[in-house]
């Protein structure tokens, strides 16, 4: 039935696909906000647990991805349901509480609108099926993990681990393309590459690198689409990093010693490879290698 649709109205995935990005982009606003206080407060309270004598406090009240409910963080006023519809709440309420004033980041309706065009070019350049909605869901959290190491420099085990059984998982039932050896490689090489440089550079300098999230990030890009990924996605994610890093050093004029998130850079790389990776390849090898 829904081939029918899809095969007989070609516009239709892309729209539905938009539409359930935008959707999905308000909720991924709310997990970039609350996924790092809940697993703070887990944090807080296995430590008071581990340590009781310390007599320490743990913070009170249900606090998840759905309780308490969105509200204005100056005045606390609860959000109307109809001001969290994507994007358009924003502008309705034309960026500002209704209740106090106090402005809202415009970074809401930005992160909706980049889940929706990124879910849109998803379902341009993929078939509908159960991969290209799979391709979605990899767009979604990739989109959660950039901006929650962009505020925290954290990567949670809770978006990254999912992902690379995701990607195995989808090889294993041939939901995937990719053959199944591929992505078990591809997730071994993909977490060791990163793990190597992480000692090699704290054995060389006493310092670390980068965090233990980011390996798992570059593993579950490799469960994705393949150990042949990882070159690319590596040496992109480190010209993205560079550009970026000396932007960031330009404007805030923070010294080399500032840490910054690397998660970011590989998600983009990653993202940028599933999009256009097979035809930097072929560029490549016929500019390169075909003119030996």
């Amino acid at each position: 039935m829904l081939d029918f649709y899809f095969t007989h109205y070609p516009l239709l995935f892309p729209i539905l696909a938009t539409i359930l990005g935008l959707i999905i982009g308000s909720f991924l606003n709310v997990v970039i906000h609350r996924l790092p206080i809940i697993m703070e407060r887990e944090w807080q309270k296995e430590f008071a647990e581990a340590y009781p004598e310390l007599k320490l406090k743990v913070p009170e009240g249900i606090f998840n991805l759905s309780l308490p409910r969105s509200r204005c963080p100056k005045c606390e006023a609860p959000i109307k349901a109809i001001h969290n519809i994507p994007v358009i709440g924003w502008l309705s309420l034309k960026g500002c509480c209704r209740a106090c004033g106090n402005k809202i980041s415009p970074r809401y309706p930005l992160i909706e609108l980049l889940s929706g065009a990124l879910s849109l070019t998803i379902a341009l350049l993929f078939e509908p099926s159960l991969y290209a909605v799979a391709l979605l869901g990899f767009t979604w959290v990739l989109l959660c993990a950039t901006f929650i190491d962009l505020d925290t420099m954290l990567l949670p085990d809770s978006l990254t681990l999912p992902l690379m059984w995701a990607g195995l998982a989808l090889s294993v039932f041939g939901i995937s393309p990719l053959p199944l050896q591929d992505a078990v490689i591809g997730a071994m090489a993909g977490y060791l590459s990163l793990w190597s440089v992480y000692w090699l550079f704290k054995l060389l300098t006493g310092k670390e690198g980068m965090g233990y999230g980011d390996f798992k990030l570059l593993a579950a890009l490799g469960a994705w689409l393949g150990w042949q990924s990882l070159p690319l996605i590596i040496l992109l994610s480190s010209l993205v990093g560079l550009i970026f890093g000396i932007i960031q050093l330009k404007l805030k004029q923070q010294g080399v010693e500032k840490a910054f998130p690397f998660g970011p850079y590989l998600a983009i790389a990653g993202w940028t490879y599933l999009i256009v990776g097979n035809d930097i390849v072929t560029w490549y090898l016929s500019r390169y290698i075909g003119a030996y």
